[in-house]
């Protein structure tokens, strides 16, 4: 009698640690942003008055859809995953998680996404949704192994979700959605380059073709990030140009201050080319975005 509540804790542990291992699957960190992203489009679109209820079922068919995205991204990487140092622990080349039970899950969440996304906000949104997924999980995974273009087609796939926030809305797509789109596109070249420079060697090892496996003196690299951040610091005071409110000024100097920033440390990146660097540029990335996004939601009340 006196096991028994040590086999019940030990078997709830081992559906807690089977279920942390689904989440990781689904690359929650990832995903986080992404849906904030989707938040803040929806907010811009209707200058701050966004339909809530609409905006909730455009950024949960979303978090649906990505995820599903990400399990399948593992599913069909796990076994270059499990050639590098830095993912050879996820639940799948660790074999915590049976390939199948992976692609189960992924399709459900792919599926469910979907028909949510066309249930509650319309056939546009879902079938961007749609697009989004294929872009991501049938184009550009395989593509890593084949072209360091991959990273551009990574990065449509990654900035079509502000889309999806923003015809959630009925919004019509205009200058400012397209600028929204640009600075989630472009933002993603500096942040990539920084990533695929400092695990340069577990890309190579892996056989995927990253631009600092393709150019190992990183000088194409370089060149990326510093072009693609400096046309993020130009697009990402559209949003503000002509608008009719007070605080377009104060944002545009936000924003012309997050984009110069970060430019500087894309320009000392293409310069040094080592890691540190390079995690200098991947952390004035993670700032960004938030920061960004932050000016973006912010910039109707001011």
């Amino acid at each position: 009698m006196s096991t028994t509540p040590i086999a019940f804790e030990e078997r709830r542990a081992g559906r807690l640690a089977i279920a942390a291992d689904y989440v990781e699957l689904t690359k929650p960190k990832i995903a986080v942003m992404l849906l904030a992203a989707v938040a803040v489009s929806g907010c811009v679109a209707t200058w701050g008055q966004p339909d809530l209820w609409r905006l909730f079922h455009a950024v949960f068919g979303t978090a649906l859809v990505a995820a599903s995205s990400c399990v399948w991204n593992q599913w069909l990487e796990r076994r270059s995953d499990l050639l590098m140092k830095r993912t050879r622990e996820r639940p799948l080349p660790a074999g915590r998680i049976t390939a199948n039970g992976a692609a189960i899950f992924g399709a459900a969440l792919g599926s469910i996404g979907v028909s949510y996304l066309l249930a509650t906000v319309g056939w546009k949104v879902a079938a961007i949704g749609a697009a989004t997924w294929l872009l991501y999980v049938v184009v550009y995974t395989p593509m890593k192994r084949t072209s360091p273009w991959n990273t551009a087609v990574g990065a449509v796939a990654g900035a079509l979700p502000l889309l999806m926030g923003w015809a959630a809305m009925g919004a019509p797509f205009d200058l400012r959605a397209a600028a929204l789109f640009a600075i989630l596109f472009f933002w993603q070249f500096p942040h990539f380059m920084a990533i695929a420079w400092i695990y340069r060697k577990d890309y190579a090892q892996a056989g995927m073709q990253m631009l600092p496996v393709v150019d190992p003196t990183g000088v194409r690299a370089g060149r990326q990030a510093i072009g693609a951040a400096l046309a993020l610091t130009l697009v990402s005071i559209v949003p503000f140009l002509n608008a009719p409110l007070d605080g377009a000024p104060w944002c545009v100097a936000a924003a012309l201050a997050l984009g110069v920033g970060q430019l500087l440390l894309a320009l000392r990146f293409s310069m040094r080319r080592d890691d540190r660097s390079a995690r200098h540029l991947l952390w004035a990335s993670l700032v960004y975005l938030p920061a960004m996004l932050g000016v973006l939601l912010a910039f109707p009340i001011l």
